[in-house]
């Protein structure tokens, strides 16, 4: 599947760019992997994946307890897409694959 993969990504929100490290599976239209960051790191949840667009949430613990939702698209070796962080409203975020 085009998504399968390790991919490094930055999400450009009001504190500055924040690096994120993904290891992304997918099975039939669902999505699976890990999210590793300074802010928190876990399993994805909610992963769906659609052809070339994928969403997910990842749960952070820094700068406080929050559910971060994704939403993006692949394009050969490269993502891009936007996540909303609760009230803080949503930014967007690049990344590449890396593996």
């Amino acid at each position: 599947m085009a998504v399968d993969g390790k991919w490094e990504i930055t999400i450009n929100s009001p504190m500055g760019a924040q690096k994120a490290t993904l290891d992304l599976a997918t099975s039939g239209g669902t999505l699976t992997g890990m999210q590793a960051a300074a802010q928190g790191s876990g399993p994805l949840e909610n992963g769906k994946v659609d052809g070339n667009n994928l969403s997910w949430s990842a749960k952070i613990s820094s700068p406080m307890p929050m559910t971060l939702d994704f939403t993006g698209a692949v394009d050969g070796d490269k993502l891009s897409g936007s996540v909303k962080a609760g009230s803080f409203g949503s930014f967007p975020f690049t990344g590449n694959r890396t593996a």
